[in-house]
């Protein structure tokens, strides 16, 4: 099995990194480094000039264009505003080309959640509309194109319409392992190219600067160009650098020689970093252990140039290890940094340049969204443009602000990939946690409306909703009292900071603060803290509206043993570990992010050895695949242990009484390679579970009860009866419970309405 080891050694450290004194303080919203000269210094692609070093990834048109495929108002809209911004190069996010070859990115009735370039003349004038208002400010932009999807495509095509998913070879597919994926024909790769020279060609004549190729992550260019995934043994494709040369040089054949191209790659997939020995054992896994080395992919960049390419951003990883391609919280950052270096200096060890002679810049990726951070890269000459994401979807402001010295006004991207990733995912479109404006652009300005009527109002707790309401009221006009009984604002987000790897919370926090400061400099709102809200205060307030956010409770499990042995709340550890000092061996009841981040925390940080407890098939359900598979992975590595389909009995004295599920059909916890489907996406070829309940002991120093937190209404209930004259509103935790994505629109939304 091949191995690299500069790419086993980032594996490693990846699970380690916020121990070692110093990465931590790269991840901070600091600018130390002001003025960014290096940042907000222009730069040539081919014959193409870029006004700064900044890169938007290709971030969030799914389910955000016409079901035609056509870009609508919210697309546009959502692009517009990053480059108003002051990004310097926009890419969308993919655009196929394969409709009608690649099975699994077209629904029932041709419909599609993709935009496309290939439909129709109908969808060309949303397309000039785009690249119009980009350029309106500076901007330049590159649509994606990719081939399609293959195995990490949904397979629902079988169901849909009777066709199986098709890939380079016989493969898997990624949702549902079952399901085989057919290799796709030669006549029908051949077809895909002339379809992305055409789709190339068009988004010439629509105006857009550039054609970005998606060549990673596993999806079906890489699937065709990494022999991990392309196993041919005869016909022209079973060269696996064929299918991405000719791909660009139809696009050079059909654009010309001036026409800039853009690949995404990555320099490794990581698998057999990541699984070790596992990628023998685990079916699905098994036939991907062949995949590029550096040196082989290396190999193929520099082919690349010679027939056309001018860019690549460069990072690693599939979906089988899905944290790498899109890196939660709780990777460290600027986690591709060395990998984009292999690249850069690659070229210019070998002195490879474009095909117009000038050299080819390297895009770094990866959690970048700290500025110091970003123009330290620059001036290491580890890269040469810098790539954000989800920090554009926090605040695409980012460069403006970063550009004025006005850092400390940036939203920090918190990594929870809650709206994002997950929220499209499970069936809505991309958004984002910490800015309820994001993809909603063409509905909400940029400042909050006026308000027709100056009130007096009361928002009782400075948790993210509250913040949020209360100082989108103030913008408002509105005279705004923020309540909060304790003496800091963030609420739960305060316990969740502590690991080393939540320190994107901190910043955050952070930021509610700067944010709350000008908000009573410049909007006159009051902020009284270590106050009690009660009906009577609100009564004597005379306040014309009040707007509850009042946070959860913590979930108590009734179980014997909780009334008579000594227990503790998950968050209360976060915060106060020491309490727990002398345990050596700890349990926790609870599988959710709470309860693992727990676990991890004090395993990696404490080095206590740890025992998960969840009474559900599946830890952290409904959590985003690439935050679930970090924790997971490494928890795995760490050798903390997790029971699913395991039901808690009894506190006892030196541990847990539990009833554990013992059959061999029970999912494996550490499971990483496949997704935990949505629950309303029925896979009939799953195995059933089957029940051999045994009864356990687990020993332990300290229990650890992580089981969820509910909706506090106690007060919103309260005020909304004895004070009938007053509206009353409840929103963030104290109504729905559980995310910074869901209090932050509840709290804008409110507001605005107010």
């Amino acid at each position: 099995m091949k191995k690299d080891k500069q790419i086993q050694d980032l594996m490693d450290f990846y699970g380690e990194w916020f121990n070692d004194g110093k990465t931590l303080e790269t991840g901070k919203m600091t600018q130390n480094l002001y003025p960014y000269e290096s940042i907000f210094s222009p730069i040539q692609v081919g014959r193409l000039t870029i006004k700064n070093r900044l890169v938007m990834a290709p971030m969030g048109n799914i389910s955000m264009c016409d079901e035609t495929g056509r870009p609508n108002e919210k697309m546009i809209a959502y692009f517009t505003e990053r480059a108003k911004g002051g990004v310097g190069l926009i890419t969308t996010g993919l655009v196929p080309v394969s409709h009608g070859l690649d099975h699994t990115i077209t629904e029932l009735d041709k419909l599609t959640y993709f935009p496309r370039l290939d439909r129709s003349r109908t969808c060309y004038a949303g397309w000039r509309d785009l690249s119009a208002n980009i350029h309106s400010y500076g901007a330049r932009v590159f649509i994606q194109v990719t081939p399609g999807l293959g195995r990490v495509g949904n397979p629902q095509c079988l169901v849909n319409s009777m066709k199986l998913p098709q890939s380079a070879s016989m493969n898997p597919s990624w949702y549902m392992p079952q399901v085989p994926c057919i290799p796709m024909s030669a006549m029908k790769l051949n077809k895909i190219i002339a379809n992305i020279g055409q789709c190339a060609a068009d988004a010439k004549a629509m105006n857009i600067d550039g054609v970005y190729l998606h060549g990673h992550e596993g999806y079906l260019m890489e699937q065709l160009t990494n022999p991990a995934f392309n196993r041919r043994i005869m016909g022209p494709f079973k060269d696996w650098q064929a299918f991405g040369i000719k791909t660009i040089k139809k696009i050079r054949e059909r654009c010309g020689k001036n026409f800039p191209i853009m690949y995404r790659i990555d320099l490794s997939l990581a698998l057999n970093e990541t699984y070790g020995d596992r990628m023998n054992a685990v079916s699905s896994l098994k036939k991907f252990r062949n995949g590029r080395t550096i040196a082989m992919t290396l190999d193929y960049m520099k082919n690349l140039v010679e027939a056309g390419v001018d860019m690549f951003d460069v990072d690693l990883g599939c979906y089988d290890n899905w944290w790498l391609p899109h890196p939660p919280g709780s990777m460290p950052p600027g986690c591709f940094l060395d990998i984009a270096k292999i690249a850069k200096d690659y070229f210019k060890e070998n002195n490879i340049v474009s095909n117009l002679g000038v050299p080819v810049p390297v895009v770094a990726v990866g959690k970048l969204g700290y500025p110091d951070l970003a123009e330290q890269a620059l001036r290491d000459e580890k890269c040469d443009m810098v790539m954000l994401g989800r920090p554009l979807l926090a605040d695409a402001e980012w460069p403006n602000k970063a550009r004025t010295g006005r850092v400390k006004e940036i939203i920090p991207c918190i990594g929870c990939q809650e709206g994002c990733l997950n929220e499209f995912v499970e069936g809505g479109h991309p958004q984002c946690a910490v800015n309820p404006r994001t993809a909603f652009e063409e509905v909400y300005p940029k400042m909050p409306p006026k308000a027709e009527k100056v009130l007096n109002i009361a928002v009782i707790g400075a948790g993210p909703a509250g913040v949020e309401c209360a100082v989108t009221a103030a913008q408002r006009g509105h005279k705004v009292t923020l309540i909060e009984k304790s003496d800091r604002i963030g609420g739960r987000l305060n316990p969740g900071s502590q690991p080393g790897i939540k320190f994107d919370i901190v910043n955050y926090i952070e930021f509610m603060k700067t944010r709350l400061e000008i908000a009573e400099k410049e909007y006159g709102l009051k902020i009284k803290f270590k106050t009690e809200a009660t009906p009577e205060l609100i009564r004597k307030g005379k306040y014309d509206k009040v707007v509850v956010s009042a946070g959860t409770k913590d979930v108590v499990l009734p179980v014997p043993g909780t009334d008579k042995n000594k227990w503790y709340q998950a968050v209360d550890i976060l915060e106060h570990p020491e309490k727990i000092k002398d345990a050596k061996k700890v349990v926790v009841i609870g599988g959710g992010v709470v309860g693992c981040e727990t676990a991890f925390f004090l395993n990696k940080e404490f080095g206590k050895e740890a025992v998960v407890v969840e009474m559900t098939e599946y830890m952290m359900n409904h959590t985003c695949t690439a935050n679930r598979g970090y924790l997971l992975k490494y928890m795995y590595d760490s050798g903390v242990k997790l029971f699913n389909c395991t039901k808690l009995l009894s506190i006892e004295d030196k541990g847990v009484k539990v009833l554990r599920n013992m059959d061999k059909s029970v999912p494996n916890p550490y499971l990483t390679w496949n997704p935990i489907l949505p629950e309303n996406v029925l896979n009939p070829l799953a195995p059933k579970v089957r029940e051999k309940n045994e009864e356990q002991f687990i020993e332990a120093d300290a229990v650890i009860m992580a089981a969820g937190g509910r909706p506090d209404e106690k007060l919103f209930l309260d005020i909304q009866q004895a004070c009938p004259e007053i509206e009353v509103y409840n929103i963030g935790d104290s109504f729905r419970g559980g995310k910074v994505f869901e209090a932050t629109k509840s709290g804008y939304s409110c507001a605005l309405n107010l």
